[in-house]
């Protein structure tokens, strides 16, 4: 582990090698979930090392995005994700309010989710956030890379969902129906510098828990990611190289009845230059049911949520932060 690391495990942000859920032993894998048991119940945020995703692919992936958020805007806001009917393409400077209350967020973003042509059942069905998407025309790299990325991320999301499974005691496969067809989004992102005369309040990415299962964020050197702890001190996720930084979402909270954390997190851009973020969230199958697990109740206990499909949740979710 480098000193970098140690830094970030002593502040509260475990670095878990995922590389042993892989592994053919059966105690192997189970390691590897007892440091998620840990990591889920105390923060709900670990760095993810030991992964598997290429690194030519990773740096391709940022020097895409680079090139798309330096398009002229003209170029961008033709594909505004306002033209699409599944939430894809590109999202303007402040288009999002993630903080309650705050100022819009300083950052401007693209989507991108599993590519599902206009007669796609579920697309003639108007199933939330399922459709094609939309691509920039003279970037002719940034499909395929994108592709492959989210191919390679919906593959690890669904290794470290086994992991999830090991710690909570369950068979290792519990998740695969929520693994099975999984509604997914690759997201980009671009924080500008934060100004030094800034609006009370205003952040790049405002305090807020994410909607789904898991996150798993690609950043870039520049800092900036917080991360709430129990105390109520916000601690920073500064970059470690080759890792990626994951969180729960909501959904794994509602799941496992609070004992595992979706926990506050934001981002603040001081750094003087550019950031850029490639957050990849694993949100599961749109028809799975949402309900308390097997062993997440103490005898007396009741559920503090009642059941939801994941559908169901992230239409709510996206209503509470695009107003809409």
């Amino acid at each position: 582990m480098t000193e970098q690391s140690r830094a970030a495990a002593w502040q509260g942000l475990p670095v878990i090698s995922v590389a042993g859920l892989s592994a053919p032993s059966r105690a192997a894998r189970g390691q590897v979930g007892a440091a998620l048991h840990a990591a889920c119940r105390d923060m709900g945020f670990f760095y993810c090392v030991d992964h598997g995703i290429p690194a030519d692919l990773i740096a391709a992936v940022f020097a895409q995005s680079r090139a798309f958020f330096a398009l002229p805007e003209a170029e961008k806001e033709a594909l505004n994700k306002n033209r699409s009917t599944c939430n894809r393409g590109y999202e303007p400077l402040r288009d999002q309010t993630l903080e309650p209350g705050a100022p819009p967020d300083l950052k401007e973003g693209f989507y991108i989710g599993p590519e599902k042509p206009a007669d796609d059942p579920a697309v003639r069905a108007g199933r939330f956030n399922q459709g094609p998407n939309q691509w920039p025309r003279d970037m002719p790299e940034f499909h395929r890379v994108m592709m492959e990325y989210s191919a390679a991320m919906t593959e690890l999301g669904e290794r470290l969902m086994r992991g999830i499974a090991l710690s909570l005691g369950l068979d290792e496969n519990y998740f695969a129906t929520f693994c099975h067809d999984p509604l997914t989004t690759l997201r980009l992102l671009h924080y500008p510098p934060q100004p030094a005369q800034s609006p009370p309040g205003q952040k790049g990415a405002g305090a807020h828990t994410d909607f789904g299962g898991l996150t798993l964020l690609l950043q870039d050197d520049s800092g900036g990611l917080q991360v709430r702890a129990p105390d109520g001190t916000w601690l920073d996720a500064m970059p470690i190289p080759g890792s990626f930084v994951v969180n729960l979402g909501d959904m794994i909270s509602r799941w496992t009845n609070n004992r595992y954390r979706s926990t506050l997190h934001r981002v603040i851009n001081t750094s003087g230059h550019e950031r850029y973020s490639v957050p990849f969230f694993h949100t599961g199958n749109p028809d799975q049911v949402v309900a308390c697990l097997p062993g997440c109740l103490e005898p007396g206990e009741s559920p503090l949520w009642p059941p939801v499909t994941v559908e169901d949740h992230l239409r709510t979710m996206y209503d509470r932060t695009y107003g809409r």
